[in-house]
């Protein structure tokens, strides 16, 4: 073979759920993709043939110009071989060079080389690892937990903890568990003492989805502590111990989003025991680490590394000093880990300091952005302000300050499950309404989730309790300071919390400029910022998804690049009254809702012969942009939503229906509150 000239390239590629590639040229991140940014499959992994493609094509580069690809699975260690996995084929041949790593040493270089520390420990507390038999990283004196023999493929990673040394990492304690946690509703679904697990445990318990678990650190601060009070874990000799008594009782899971709602307090005060509990664990397990570490840094990886809550406690009330969160912790962020250990220990490269950037996705021509918008010309309208980013970025401000919630779409897409200023949908972050607006016809999801705050990093300390670090991946929490908390209604979180991203203009120029603007509009120099997708759906890629996103809900403008469009040849949702209503007024003109993508009335022919259509039986049905699922109507709530055309208030429309305003009202608001009607502002 002969001698390779030019850049190194490293690919590094995680096959677990949330999977992902990343490419490293010298040693520095150059593009990285999650797999389901792709497919549009949210956490879709097991295969990485579309993820390497891309950055491979991102590059102009083909395999044969890879010194080495690095890869992971979650329980196993490609023992099928490399070229076939999970019945798909991979770009991978035979002449690869391939390296395979275990589980939680992927998180822990993913970690390490994304810190901005010389010299850092590392831990790594997920769901589940490798097997004890499969791991790479034990030495001995290293393990917590006595395995027994002929057993180590039945015990596997809970949480790892690692010393940095001069170019890598040394593992100084590693934790496992038996597998088999079942029997139980709430009960971690893999192995017997993971705290990862049960966290997942009780979201799929609560909302009937593992993959929620982000939602019940979002319920929690609805609930109230001491209405459980036995404790979730037995914390002893540096271990953490699910105790499995506590749990027997919990038989009882939400059936439905109505019975969550329906008994929202009840599951609000388990999410708020669970989350404490958890953050009583991870403390205790911080604080055993660090006692005899010869760093007070601390990076931090694995997916229970993304509660926010628990990660200001971590740095407030232990004896970490700095603490670095990688912002793809979870599942998503293995191909970094796979990557930066390519460099560093299979090629014996030194290490370079990473960047802190996350927009690691393509930058899309602007040639691509005019087509996508050509495709819909017929229903927007576009002002191309290229060249100008200054009025660009005043017609956004004036906008956001006016009310309008805006889709921003600049350059390459963020890596990890945060919009940071790339994919993101923009807000006034203190209009009274707009949360639930954004949440119930932009977002399509439940009215208690919270919204984070993006603020200029060099006003943070002014207005949240945070000092000394800058937190630029909305993954901590710390309280508002009391004379802010009546401008942020938006973003901040029951309890006053809010869940913090700095905007420093050396890590985005463009969007510090934004708040810039937005501040001198409004006097706030804090933006609602939440990822540009719906419920279910991932964070959009191309520019076409932008586009679709914005046409099928309640966005009012789509900003691409220097390209700001809008709606055209309708009642925009620009006149929409955002405001919480409490009453309904008989002047008040009200819309068909944003949810709403038909109203019809559909025949039932199968029960008589085809002689027409005037005897057979017919349901008023309403389809929705943000689910393939249609309801019918009751024939008064059709005949109402007929008439709602933006230009008759309720009294024209109790005339014309020959019903009083009283009757109309009971009609029309069980519509209000289930987001099916909406109401064209005062002045419009």
């Amino acid at each position: 073979m002969s001698k390779r000239t030019g850049p190194t390239y490293v690919i590094g590629t995680g096959l677990s759920h949330d999977g992902s590639t990343c490419l490293l040229v010298d040693g520095v991140v150059e593009v990285a993709i999650e797999k389901e940014r792709l497919t549009r499959v949210k956490h879709d992994g097991y295969g990485d043939r579309s993820a390497m493609q891309y950055v491979l094509d991102a590059a102009g580069i083909s395999l044969d110009d890879v010194a080495v690809v690095v890869q992971n699975e979650n329980f196993g260690m490609f023992h099928d071989g490399n070229t076939y996995y999970s019945g798909e084929e991979r770009l991978l041949t035979e002449d690869t060079r391939v390296v395979t790593i275990s589980h939680h040493l992927a998180h822990a270089y993913s970690a390490f080389g994304a810190s901005p520390f010389d010299d850092t420990s590392v831990l790594v507390v997920d769901g589940c690892g490798n097997s004890y038999e499969d791991c790479m990283d034990i030495a001995p004196g290293t393990s917590r937990c006595d395995v027994p023999k002929a057993l180590e493929h039945l015990y596997f990673e809970k949480d790892s903890y690692y010393h940095s040394a001069g170019n890598g990492l040394t593992a100084v304690a590693k934790d496992f568990s038996e597998w088999g946690a079942k029997g139980s509703a709430v009960g971690p679904p893999t192995t017997l003492h993971s705290i990862g697990g049960l966290y997942n445990g009780f979201s799929k318990y609560v909302f009937g989805n593992m993959d929620d678990a982000g939602k019940l650190m979002g319920l929690a601060p609805y609930g109230r502590l001491g209405r459980y009070t036995e404790p979730l874990f037995d914390l002893e000799g540096g271990r953490i111990f699910v105790r499995r008594d506590s749990l027997q009782d919990f038989n009882t899971p939400a059936r439905s989003p109505d019975h969550l709602k329906q008994n929202f307090d009840h599951f609000a005060d388990i999410a708020r025991w669970v989350q404490f509990e958890v953050e009583r664990a991870l403390l205790y397990l911080v604080r055993d680490r660090i006692a005899n570490s010869p760093s007070r840094n601390l990076s931090y990886a694995g997916g229970v590394a993304l509660n926010a809550v628990a990660n200001r406690r971590i740095l407030q009330e232990t004896d970490v000093e700095r603490l670095f969160v990688q912002p793809a912790a979870g599942d998503n962020g293995l191909a970094l880990g796979c990557a930066y250990y390519g460099w560093m220990q299979v090629l014996g490269q030194e290490r370079v300091r990473a960047t802190g950037s996350v927009f690691l996705g393509v930058t899309y021509a602007k040639e691509q952005i005019k087509s996508a918008l050509q495709n819909v010309s017929d229903r927007v309208e576009v002002s191309d302000l290229t060249n100008e980013s200054s009025d660009m970025l005043s017609t956004v401000a004036d906008l956001l300050a006016s009310g309008k919630v805006v889709g921003w779409y600049q350059e390459g897409a963020e890596f990890g499950p945060r919009a940071l200023g790339h994919r993101s949908i923009l807000a006034h972050p203190g209009i009274d309404g707009l949360r639930d607006f954004v949440n119930l016809r932009i977002k399509f999801r439940e009215d208690f989730r919270p919204f984070a705050p993006s603020v200029l990093a060099e006003r943070a300390e002014e207005i949240f309790e945070c000092t000394g670090h800058d937190y630029p991946y909305m993954l901590f929490v710390f309280n508002t300071r009391a004379e802010w908390l009546s401008r942020l209604g938006n973003v901040v979180h029951r309890d006053g919390s809010a869940r913090l991203q700095t905007v420093s203009r050396e890590r985005d120029p463009l969007y510090h400029d934004l708040l810039v603007m937005f501040e001198a509009a409004t006097g706030c120099p804090v933006l609602l910022n939440t990822s540009m997708n719906k419920r279910g759906m991932p964070i959009v890629e191309t520019p076409e998804e932008a586009v679709a996103l914005f046409l099928e809900g309640g966005l009012d403008v789509l900003v691409l690049g220097d390209i700001v469009v809008t709606k055209a040849g309708q009642h925009s949702i620009d006149s929409r009254d955002r405001s919480s209503r409490s009453t309904l007024k008989a002047d008040d003109v009200p819309l068909i809702g944003g949810r709403i993508r038909e109203l019809s009335l559909v025949y039932d022919l199968s029960d008589m012969p085809i002689s027409g259509i005037e005897n057979s039986s017919v349901a008023p049905t309403l389809r929705f942009v943000d689910t393939a699922e249609s309801i019918e109507l009751e024939p008064a709530a059709y005949r109402f939503l007929a008439l709602c055309d933006g230009c008759r208030n309720y009294e024209d429309i109790a005339i014309s229906l020959g019903i009083s305003m009283a009757n109309l009202i009971e009609i029309a608001d069980p519509l209000r509150r289930a987001g099916l009607v909406d109401h064209l502002a005062s002045g419009a």
